[in-house]
């Protein structure tokens, strides 16, 4: 019994928080958000769901019914794709430079979305190239795009830089 004394008095000085329940009493809150639209009834939402159920059903239909009928008249071998490559690439004198051309692509694209990940760690330099890019966005679209002239001038511009790449100038 001795031992369940201070043991009981310890107890005992301690107060217990109970959490305060709700009132009935209703309160106007100020929010922002709208209201929220009543519910539906449950047989106008299983109504919805079989109506939405089967409009899903006839496009899926019809898509594969698309999609059959553009297999039948694009069918693809592999067979015939992998001769027209060996007889391109046996076509090609400087194979080495093909492959260095390649190979160089693949580094470049490599270095670059290392640079890309690093530009993009550093803050705020990422907004900022974002304003610079809007920015000429914007320019190009009032160049260029915006009156008629002006893009019959870029294509124009467009056609000189074909005919200078493709050497026929």
């Amino acid at each position: 019994m001795a031992a369940a004394t201070p043991y009981a008095t310890a107890y005992a000085n301690t107060a217990v928080l109970v959490p305060r329940l709700p009132t009935t009493k209703l309160t106007t809150r100020c929010s922002a958000l709208p209201c929220v639209p009543p519910r539906f009834s449950s047989t106008s939402f299983l109504a919805s769901t079989k109506h939405s159920a089967e409009s899903r059903r006839s496009s899926l239909s019809q898509i594969r019914l698309r999609a059959s009928s553009s297999e039948e008249t694009s069918t693809i071998d592999p067979n015939e794709l992998f001769t027209d490559l060996k007889e391109k690439w046996d076509a090609i004198e400087n194979k080495s430079t093909v492959l260095l051309y390649g190979g160089g692509a693949i580094v470049a694209v490599w270095l670059s979305s290392i640079l890309v990940g690093a530009i993009n760690s550093v803050p705020l330099l990422p907004k900022i190239l974002e304003l610079v890019g809007l920015g000429y966005t914007g320019w190009f679209v009032y160049r260029y795009l915006l009156f008629k002239s002006s893009r019959k001038e870029l294509a124009t511009d467009i056609e000189v830089l074909k005919k200078k790449i493709a050497g026929t100038e």
